[in-house]
C-alpha cells in the first residue's frame, strides 16, 4: 500500500521528519518497503535567472552565448547555452559554479569553443523534477531573482510503501494510516466533512428513467448496496490536485469521474464503482449470481466465463461487473457519459476471494473486499465520492437513492482492567498514559466500574474499523504499540537451560540432503498435495480412497501424496521441456503411507537418476542401473538407522505401482516401522507422462518415532598396517537363491570360523556363472574373502586352516556345494 505523507497531511498536522514517521509506521507493527521521494532535491548553488540577451555563438552553429541577471545571487552572468525552446525575458533555473546536480554533477566555471562560461541555465531533468531534457525549465510567475530554486518549485511528495498486515484492512487507506499516525504523534485526526449527506430536496425531480430499481437476489454476499443517480455531469480532466495524489501513489489519472472512485477508494478504504446509466439495459441493477456458461469482457479487456458460484452485478439482460472486483469493458464511464449511477456496496470476502482465485483476477477493490471493508462507513464513502464528483464533473443529485439492505447494529464492548495491562506487558504504564493510547485509538472508554480484584476496569467501546479486536489481550497490544515498545525497560532474563538438538526428522533431512547433493543431486520442493488421477499410477484404488481429503480447495490438490517420486517425475520433465540438463533430482519431506485401513505419516526422501537426453560429451559416463541406485539407497536408509544391505529384498511384481517389474525391488513395510523401494520406473508411464529415456528412482520413508535420536558419533578406531590375505570360493546353489542371501551365510559362517586368530573384513560377489557344467537349475556364485590381522603378516597355513574349516561347515549346515 503506498501512502502520500502530502495526502496524509490533509487529516494530520504532521510536522516529523521522513525518517520519524517511518519510525513511527513501524513502531506501530507495519513493515515500511521503500520510501519515493518525488520533487526536487535539495539544490544549493541554484537560483532562478532572466535571460537578457542571447547571441549566436561565434565559433557554435547550435550554441548561444547569453547574459543571464540573477539578481542579489551575483549580478549579470555570461553563460554558454545549447537549448533552443527560451527567449530574452523567460526567467530559468541557473546553476552557479560550485552547485551539484543529481549524479553528482559539479558546475564549474569554463570556456566552451572558446568562449566563457560562469555557469548552466537549466532543464527540468538537469535538476532532478521531471524527465523533459528537452529544453530549459521555463518558470512561470516570473518568481524574484536570485531565489534558491527550491523556493520556488513544488515541494515534491514522499510515499511511504507500506505492508499492511491482513488483520488490518483499516489501514488500506490514507484515513486509516492518517488515524495510526495522529495517535502515535498526539496530533488531532480531522475527517473530511461531506456537504451531500443523502437528502435530496424536494424541488429537485427524481429521475426514474436513469435508474427504476435494484434488486439484491444474494442478500448473503452483498449485505449490503446503494446506487446514487447523478445526473448532467461533464466528463474531463481531473483537477491537477487529484492527479498529483494519484500519481504519487502510482495510478494513472483517467478522466474527472474514475479519478474520484480511485480517491474515494484510497482515502477510506471503501471500493465504488461509477456505470453510465444509459448503459444499464433496462434501467435496472440486479446483484445475482452468474448464469453457468455466461461471460463477460472486463475492462482488462479478456473474456471471462463465469459460474453459478460468481456474483455479478447485472442489468435487465446481461452481467456487467464481477461484483468487488472488476466492472464489465461496456459499463463504465466514457466521454460523452452525462448521467451517473454510482455504486457503494458491501461484498461478502470470502465470495469475493473465491472468485478472484477461481478467474486469476484481482484488483484494488478485490484486494480490500477480501480482507475485510467497514461496512458501516460505506454510506459515508457514498457521500464523499458525491460531493468529489459534483465539484469536478459538475451535475446534480437526483433522486430516487436506492439502498438494499443495511447497517448490521454494531456493539462491540471489551471489559479490561489496567491492573491486566500491566501484568500482560511486564512493566508499569500510567493509567492515564493507557487511557490516552486507547482514546487516540478511537478505542473509547464509556464505563469506569469497581474491579472485583481491586482498582478499576474499563468497558472500552470497539469502532466498527477495527474487527481485529475482541479480546483484553489485544486492548494490551494497542496500549503497547501507541506507548511505545521501545519504552520497554531492559532486564535480565533468567531461563533455565535446555540442551537438546533439532528433531530426529530435521537431522534426518539433513543427513539426506547433505549426502544427495554431495553426490551432485539437485533439490527440488514440491507440492504435499496430489491429483487423483496421479494416485491411481502408485496405489490401490482403497488407499487412494483413504488418501482423499474431505473437501480438497482445488481439483489437482485433492489427495495427500504416498510418494516423492510424483513431484520428482513432474520437475524432470518440466528440466527436459526447458532444455535442461537436470538428470539427478531429489527431495525431502512428509508422505503417507496407506497399511490396513490406517494412513502413516513418514518422513521420507527419494531421488531420481535420469538418462541423459540428447546430452552431447567427450566422455561417456558409465550408464546408471539398479545397483548403482541400491548403493545410493543403501547410504539414505544409514542414515535413519536401517542397515538395507542386511534387509531381505522382495521383487515388485506387476506393471502398477510405478515400477517397472523384473528391474525395482522393496524391502521393508509399515509393521517394520520403515519402507523401500528402487530400480527402474515403470517405462509406460514414463512415456505417458512425456519423460523420454529410462529413469532409476530409489525411495526411503521411515515413521518419525522410528528415526534413531541424534546423531551417529563417528570415533577412531586403529587399522592394521598388515597385508591382506585372499581367498576365493565358488559355490553351486539353486537358481531361485539370491546372491545376498548366500552372502550373508558365507560371511556367518567364516566370521565363526576365523574366531579371534584373524579379522574378516568382507566378503563380496565378483562372478556369476551359468552354463556348461552346471546342473539344470543351479548357478555359481564365486566370492572374495579379505582376512586381516592387526598385529602381523598372515600366513598361508593359517589363513588355509580357517579357509578349510569355512569349506567343511558349508558342505555340513548349508545346501550349497563347493565348485571345484
Amino acid at each position: 500500500m503506498k501512502i502520500s505523507l502530502n495526502w496524509l497531511k490533509d487529516y494530520v498536522a504532521l510536522d516529523a521528519s521522513v525518517d520519524e514517521i517511518s519510525r513511527a509506521i513501524t513502531f506501530l507493527g507495519f513493515e515500511v518497503e521503500q520510501v519515493i521521494r518525488s520533487g526536487a532535491p535539495i539544490l544549493e548553488s541554484v537560483v532562478v535567472g532572466e535571460v537578457l540577451t542571447r547571441d549566436k555563438h561565434p565559433n557554435a552553429d547550435k550554441l548561444s552565448v547569453c547574459t543571464v541577471d540573477i539578481g542579489p545571487a551575483g549580478g549579470v552572468k555570461t553563460i554558454v547555452c545549447g537549448a533552443q525552446n527560451y527567449k530574452v525575458g523567460d526567467r530559468v533555473p541557473v546553476a552557479l559554479p560550485g552547485a551539484v546536480l543529481p549524479g553528482n554533477f559539479v558546475i564549474k566555471q569554463s570556456k566552451i569553443r572558446g568562449q566563457l562560461s560562469d555557469g548552466m541555465m537549466c532543464s527540468a531533468k538537469e535538476i532532478g523534477v521531471a524527465e523533459d531534457a528537452s529544453g530549459l525549465l521555463i518558470l512561470d510567475g516570473k518568481p524574484a531573482l536570485g531565489t534558491p530554486i527550491n523556493q520556488v518549485l513544488p515541494a515534491g511528495d514522499v510515499v511511504f510503501d507500506i505492508e499492511i498486515t491482513p488483520n488490518r484492512p483499516d489501514c488500506l487507506s490514507h484515513l486509516g494510516m492518517a488515524r495510526e499516525l495522529a495517535a502515535w504523534f498526539k496530533k488531532d485526526l480531522v475527517y473530511p466533512q461531506e456537504k451531500f449527506r443523502g437528502e435530496i430536496s424536494d424541488s429537485v425531480a427524481a429521475r426514474p428513467d436513469l435508474l427504476a430499481s435494484v434488486r439484491v437476489d444474494s442478500p448473503t454476499d452483498c449485505p449490503l448496496y446503494t446506487a446514487h443517480i447523478i445526473a448532467g455531469v461533464k466528463i474531463g480532466p481531473s483537477p491537477v490536485w487529484m492527479q498529483e495524489r494519484l500519481r504519487a501513489v502510482g495510478l494513472r489519472p483517467i478522466n474527472n469521474v474514475v479519478d474520484v472512485g480511485n480517491y474515494v477508494m484510497l482515502e477510506t478504504g471503501q471500493p465504488l464503482h461509477a456505470f453510465d446509466a444509459r448503459k444499464l439495459g433496462g434501467n435496472q441493477i440486479i446483484v445475482r449470481p452468474a448464469a453457468d456458461g455466461e461471460k463477460l469482457t472486463t475492462l482488462d479487456g479478456k473474456e471471462r466465463a463465469l459460474n453459478q458460484s460468481t456474483l455479478v452485478i447485472a442489468d435487465a439482460q446481461k452481467p456487467v461487473v464481477i461484483a468487488g472486483i472488476m466492472g464489465g469493458e461496456n459499463s463504465g464511464v466514457s466521454d460523452d457519459t452525462v448521467n451517473l449511477v454510482l455504486e457503494v456496496a458491501i461484498f461478502r470476502r470470502q465470495s469475493v476471494r473465491w472468485t478472484s482465485k477461481r478467474l486469476g483476477l484481482s484488483s484494488d477493490s478485490s484486494y480490500r473486499y477480501e480482507r475485510g471493508v467497514d461496512p458501516h462507513a460505506a454510506l459515508e464513502a457514498a457521500w464523499r465520492a458525491v460531493d468529489l464528483i459534483v465539484e469536478t464533473a459538475g451535475g446534480q443529485v437526483v433522486g430516487p437513492i436506492h439502498r438494499v439492505g443495511g447497517d448490521v447494529p454494531w456493539q462491540r464492548e471489551i471489559v479490561v482492567t489496567p491492573a491486566f495491562i500491566r501484568e500482560r506487558v511486564g512493566f508499569d504504564i500510567p493509567d492515564a498514559d493507557m487511557r490516552t493510547a486507547l482514546e487516540s485509538l478511537e478505542l473509547n472508554i464509556t464505563r469506569e466500574e469497581d474491579a472485583p480484584a481491586g482498582g478499576v476496569a474499563w468497558t472500552v467501546t470497539i469502532p466498527s474499523w477495527r474487527d481485529d479486536l475482541d479480546r483484553p489481550i489485544d486492548l494490551v497490544e494497542e496500549v503497547l504499540r501507541v506507548y511505545g515498545t521501545e519504552k520497554i525497560p531492559a532486564t535480565v532474563m533468567i531461563s533455565p537451560g535446555l540442551v537438546g538438538d533439532d528433531a530426529p526428522v530435521v537431522l534426518f533431512n539433513r543427513r539426506v540432503t547433505d549426502y544427495l547433493v554431495g553426490h551432485d543431486f539437485h533439490e527440488c520442493v514440491n507440492y504435499t498435495l496430489r491429483p487423483a488421477k496421479e494416485l491411481s499410477t502408485w496405489v490401490s484404488q482403497t488407499a487412494a480412497a483413504e488418501l482423499a481429503l474431505a473437501n480438497p480447495f482445488v481439483e489437482d490438490q485433492s489427495h495427500l501424496r504416498p510418494t516423492l517420486t510424483m513431484g520428482l517425475l513432474e520437475s524432470l520433465k518440466l528440466n527436459q521441456s526447458r532444455g535442461v540438463a537436470a538428470t539427478r533430482l531429489c527431495e525431502t519431506g512428509r508422505v503417507f503411507i496407506e497399511s490396513n485401513g490406517q494412513n502413516f505419516e513418514c518422513a521420507a526422501v527419494a531421488f531420481l537418476l535420469a538418462e541423459p537426453v540428447g546430452e552431447r560429451s567427450w566422455l561417456a559416463r558409465p550408464a546408471t542401473d539398479f545397483y548403482t541406485v541400491k548403493h545410493h539407497l543403501e547410504a539414505l536408509a544409514a542414515a535413519a538407522g536401517v542397515d538395507l544391505a542386511r534387509q531381505p529384498l522382495v521383487p515388485i511384481t506387476g506393471s502398477f505401482y510405478g515400477w517397472q517389474e523384473g528391474h525395482s525391488a522393496a524391502a521393508g513395510d509399515m509393521d517394520h516401522g520403515w519402507s523401500a523401494r528402487f530400480g527402474l520406473l515403470n517405462l509406460a508411464m514414463l512415456n505417458q507422462l512425456g519423460i523420454e529415456g529410462k529413469v532409476y528412482a530409489g525411495t526411503f520413508a521411515i515413521l518419525p518415532e522410528k528415526l534413531t535420536v541424534g546423531a551417529t558419533r563417528h570415533r577412531y578406531a586403529d587399522f592394521s598396517l598388515f597385508p591382506a590375505a585372499l581367498r576365493d570360493l565358488a559355490l553351486e546353489v539353486d537358481e531361485a537363491t539370491t546372491a545376498d542371501e548366500v552372502r550373508k551365510s558365507l560371511a556367518k559362517i567364516a566370521r565363526a570360523a576365523a574366531g579371534a586368530a584373524l579379522v574378516l573384513e568382507s566378503v563380496k560377489i565378483f562372478d556369476v556363472y551359468r552354463g556348461k557344467g552346471l546342473a539344470e537349475g543351479k548357478k555359481s556364485l564365486a566370492f572374495s574373502l579379505v582376512f586381516r590381522a592387526p598385529d602381523r603378516t598372515l600366513t598361508d597355513d593359517e589363513v588355509n586352516v580357517v579357509f578349510t574349516k569355512i569349506q567343511e561347515e558349508l558342505l555340513k549346515t548349508t545346501p550349497y556345494q563347493i565348485r571345484k
